[in-house]
């Protein structure tokens, strides 16, 4: 319950106050919005199969999103930020679909 009266009140917030990213900051949020998708499914998933718990899915939540921000940081380091930009979001898909379709088995027996 608390969990959801959270991302109400973020999402209002967002709305009433719409906070700007700085320009440096705009090649990562794809990513990191990507990465924090792939926690949410991977939660909900555990949630569904009685495995969850709220410790391992903070930390896989935060290190998703800071791992994924990382290998792009370090790709336009390199000069390869696109590529390893569509690697992780690549990756982070699979994950998502993999994740996704376990929920639609367990859900409608299908």
């Amino acid at each position: 319950m608390y969990a959801i009266i959270g991302l109400l009140l973020g999402v209002l917030l967002g709305l009433l106050l719409q906070p700007t990213l700085p320009p440096q900051l705009q090649p990562y949020l794809p990513i990191a919005i990507v990465a924090a998708l792939d926690a949410l499914f991977g939660g909900f998933r555990a949630y569904l199969d009685r495995t969850f718990s709220d410790k391992v899915f903070v930390v896989s939540f935060v290190s998703n999103v800071l791992i994924a921000a990382l290998i792009v940081w370090a790709g336009d380091l390199l000069g390869v930020g696109t590529q390893l930009s569509t690697a992780v979001v690549v990756v982070l898909g699979i994950r998502i679909f993999t994740n996704a379709a376990a929920i639609r088995r367990r859900l409608f027996r299908a």
